[in-house]
């Protein structure tokens, strides 16, 4: 399965964070903490030099814990400031404010010994599109701020938000970069909801999630489906749309409506909290 998805919005938003990036003392970056490598964009690095980082290891109730543990780990050894969080649960997303302050202590100070007190830390949030990002922002702000949406390509513009008197955030639109290296990426991605699923082979995404899932969680499909997990990934699938009654007329196996499920099922963590990418690889 070749994955290749970047609108020309994409390009324009790019040019856009380039241009805003002078007004900014901190890159915030959304990951998925179910794939935190292959959803962190490359080209952000590049945009954010020189200013202080921070890395929200976002829907981390959905990524397996151990896993989001050893990514802490590999981020701030890397010289990231990092927070693991649920960008729906307002008790976590309140400690980013604190962490912006620390990770921009050094610009502050040096503000108040110029005489500028009372400015506000810019932040501007970056992160790959259906990653959480307008959630956050509602969240951590109190209110709805941002259009929010179960799916890639909600926010289309940037958006200043004041947070409180310490704190001002430039909200801007999710951004993939434009050619996947390793194609296992964009697959990846695809499985969690970054890409459009109506541009996907569902059926080709749901045998490599199957192939994943077998080598990394031996035993999660067997047990959602009470099924025989086996290395036949047509054999696996065929055994969903006949547990969870997939049929097409004349009693036929429903692939593609099990494949559905089955990618359904991941993304919403009913096989359980789940994490594709590892540190050590």
């Amino acid at each position: 399965m070749n994955i290749q998805w970047y609108p020309g919005h994409m390009t324009k938003a790019r040019r856009m964070m380039q241009e805003d990036i002078k007004l900014i003392d901190i890159v915030i970056e959304l990951v998925d903490a179910r794939v935190p490598i292959s959803s962190k964009n490359p080209d952000i690095d590049e945009l954010a030099k020189g200013k202080a980082r921070l890395i929200l290891l976002n829907k981390s109730d959905l990524a397996d814990k151990e896993q989001t543990k050893a990514w802490e780990s590999y981020f701030k050894a890397r010289g990231y400031f990092v927070l693991a969080m649920d960008s729906r649960n307002s008790k976590n997303v309140k400690a980013v404010t604190g962490v912006i302050l620390e990770a921009c202590k050094e610009k502050i100070e040096r503000d108040r010994k110029r005489g500028i007190i009372n400015r506000p830390v810019r932040a501007m949030i970056v992160g790959i599109p259906n990653v959480g990002k307008s959630t956050f922002i509602n969240t951590l702000a109190g209110k709805a701020c941002t259009k929010t949406g179960n799916k890639p390509g909600v926010t289309k513009g940037k958006q200043w938000i004041r947070l409180n008197k310490s704190v001002e955030l430039l909200d801007t639109p999710g951004i993939l970069w434009p050619k996947f290296e390793d194609q296992s990426v964009g697959q990846k991605l695809a499985m969690i909801g970054s890409i459009k699923d109506d541009i996907l082979d569902l059926r080709e995404l749901a045998w490599l999630l199957i192939g994943l899932l077998t080598e990394k969680y031996p035993g999660v499909l067997q047990k959602r489906y009470t099924i025989h997990e086996n290395n036949d990934k047509m054999n696996v699938i065929e055994q969903i749309a006949d547990v969870r009654n997939c049929r097409l007329k004349g009693n036929e196996p429903d692939i593609d409506k099990a494949a559905r499920l089955l990618l359904d099922d991941f993304r919403s963590a009913k096989l359980g909290t789940i994490t594709l990418d590892f540190p050590e690889e």
